[in-house]
């Protein structure tokens, strides 16, 4: 005869078999996620005029996203060089905050550069804009003779010497190139950016559209995008290009 304990018992039994499924979902993503490659973004800025190209940095967020890992977003905590206006590209008076400018593409999940960890991650990355020129280093005043935020120069030095990958698009290869010296970036075909990289005592490729060149010595991954006059979709294909070749070498 069943008792009222008896079906107490069957009663909780039953609960747990149901959960039983549910929980090893949650337990499997729990996991998975745990597994997952996490790639630092670092942001310049919002806008190309004065801050990150927001196509690149946009699009790099979604390859990497695509290509089954995690990003999470940084920028130094500095003035910009100067203030843009994107309708007229004049330049506007006042002065806007990198990362809070940034957390506009990063719907606010951002973090200083400061905070940046390369033991955290398994790569780093650089969407371009003249951001990248002019708040992440001097090279669109300086050029060859530009300085690099220390934040930004910290970030990729602690990441070479963790042996993980370094991916820069555009502009951004120049800090790269400031910073290693002699490493092997493409930037598109601007001879002038060209000439300076060699400068700095790095050596350039020329590549077109979607392509990527990889310096295997520092595992530095970099594509032209805007640096070529490109369309949102070329630019899509080097952004996953690169994220695919950093996550191939992570």
């Amino acid at each position: 005869m069943c008792t009222r304990k008896h079906r107490l018992i069957w009663k909780i039994s039953v609960k747990v078999i149901l959960l039983i499924p549910r929980n090893a979902v949650i337990l499997n993503k729990i996991e998975n996620r745990m597994e997952m490659k996490k790639i630092a973004v670092v942001l310049s800025g919002s806008g190309v005029y004065d801050g990150s190209e927001i196509h690149e940095a946009t699009l790099t967020l979604l390859a990497i996203a695509r290509n089954g890992a995690m990003y999470q977003c940084f920028a130094p905590d500095v003035e910009q060089a100067h203030v843009i206006n994107h309708l007229t590209g004049e330049e506007m008076p006042g002065s806007r905050n990198v990362l809070v400018e940034a957390a506009r593409i990063a719907r606010g999940n951002i973090k200083p550069l400061s905070e940046y960890k390369a033991a955290d991650y398994n790569a780093i990355v650089f969407p371009g804009g003249f951001g990248a020129a002019k708040n992440l280093c001097s090279f669109a005043f300086d050029g060859a003779n530009c300085t690099v935020l220390p934040d930004v120069e910290a970030a990729v030095n602690d990441t070479v010497k963790a042996g993980k990958p370094v991916g820069a698009l555009c502009i951004a290869p120049v800090i790269i190139a400031k910073l290693l010296g002699d490493t092997n970036v493409t930037i598109g075909q601007d001879q002038e950016t060209i000439n300076a990289i060699r400068q700095m005592g790095s050596s350039h490729q020329t590549t077109t559209h979607g392509q990527v060149v990889v310096d295997q010595k520092y595992k530095v991954i970099t594509t032209p995008c805007y640096m070529l006059d490109a369309t949102i979709v070329q630019i899509a294909e080097g952004a996953e290009n690169v994220v695919k070749k950093i996550l191939e070498l992570a």
